[in-house]
């Protein structure tokens, strides 16, 4: 990967995953202020309350990886990093996009249909992870 390019990955990660960890730990503030109001519409759905929650979680967890991956992302040369970027920012959207999509609407204890956005974007993260590993293990000679 040629150092432009390495830079804007690395940047590109940083600046995704610092705004992805404001979004979802917002998320969570927000969360935590309809419990605490006892927001009935929030508190009477489980299954609402259980995909919100997930969304918070992975959203945030996934901002962190991000932050992870671009600190990563200059000390690795091979082609399939861009694919790991791609794949990884495509989790990051879908995973707890899904999880929160799924809790919108609620079929009794069923998540709504935006719930099946989620072993899309695991499979994508989950993809991006094995292949940074890969890529990350292969250049660590120095």
């Amino acid at each position: 990967m040629s150092e432009l390019n390495a830079n804007s990955v690395c940047r590109r990660h940083m600046v995704f995953g610092w705004w992805s960890l404001a979004v979802f730990m917002s998320l969570g503030v927000v969360l935590e202020c309809l419990h605490a109001l006892e927001v009935s519409e929030y508190l009477a759905n489980e299954t609402r309350r259980m995909m919100w929650r997930l969304a918070h979680a992975h959203g945030t967890l996934l901002g962190l990886l991000n932050i992870a991956f671009a600190l990563s992302a200059d000390r690795v040369q091979q082609g399939r990093f861009k694919l790991a970027s791609r794949l990884l920012l495509v989790g990051t959207v879908l995973l707890p996009g899904g999880f929160f999509a799924g809790g919108v609407t609620t079929y009794d204890s069923d998540p709504g249909p935006g719930v099946w956005l989620v072993p899309i974007g695991a499979i994508a993260a989950l993809a991006a992870v094995v292949i940074t590993a890969f890529v990350t293990g292969k250049n660590s000679s120095d």
